[in-house]
């Protein structure tokens, strides 16, 4: 059942449930942007092919607020947005061990082996690095596990995943950067999205929680 947060003749946004892509696959499985369509051709009885832009993504474990244009328009106005960095995106975390500075910058140059479909930190002179930024704050901790609120300020592939584990507090349930668990859920939800309306003047904010399951349910938020 797809959760719609708001939606008007520009915008569509939207709550991505974990383990589902943005988009089609080479899996095949069922993805946001056939779903979204899916519901608008059927809500407003729209004759032919839905159009609907993807400007930013989450990986497929992740869950959160996405946003999604309904006009060419929009998506250009958007997709514009995120490239100068006038589109926010927060996150929040549970990550392995505590934090000696409870708030801080991690800063990396990360590198994506395409093959291997998983991007490492790099010099900055390797041919292909890219500069990655985040802030974050400690929140809460529990046991050997800190709640942390991020605000990424670049879109790097796997980013938050990369540097965290780099910086030797990769997160819970993380398969492919963290600890080995099968079957446990990655622990990182994009809780926020703040951007300026493509076509009105007004900046739209909307925050959506993770549900208290997993590594959640220790927390409060």
């Amino acid at each position: 059942m797809l959760n719609v947060i708001y939606e008007d003749n520009h915008i569509i946004v939207v709550e991505k449930p974990c383990n589902i892509p943005s988009q089609a696959d080479k899996t095949g499985d069922e993805d946001m942007l056939t779903l979204i369509k899916a519901y608008i051709k059927e809500k407003y009885n729209k004759p032919g092919e839905v159009f609907l832009g993807l400007v930013h993504r989450l990986d497929r474990p992740v869950g959160g607020v996405m946003v999604f244009a309904r006009t060419s328009k929009a998506a250009s106005r958007l997709s514009e947005s995120i490239r100068i960095k006038d589109f926010s995106k927060k996150y929040l975390a549970v990550v392995e061990g505590k934090f000696e500075n409870k708030t801080g910058t991690l800063e990396d140059y990360l590198f994506k082996d395409e093959a291997l479909n998983k991007s490492r930190v790099v010099s900055k002179d390797k041919k292909g690095a890219k500069l990655a930024r985040l802030t974050y704050e400690v929140l809460e901790e529990h046991e050997n596990t800190s709640l942390v609120k991020i605000n990424l300020e670049t879109g790097r592939h796997h980013q938050i995943r990369v540097q965290f584990a780099n910086s030797g507090h990769p997160l819970v349930g993380d398969q492919k950067y963290g600890k080995s668990n099968p079957g446990v859920q990655i622990a990182l939800w994009a809780y926020e999205l703040e951007f300026k309306h493509p076509t009105k003047d007004e900046i739209m904010k909307f925050n959506v929680y993770p549900k208290k399951v997993g590594a959640w349910k220790t927390f409060e938020y």
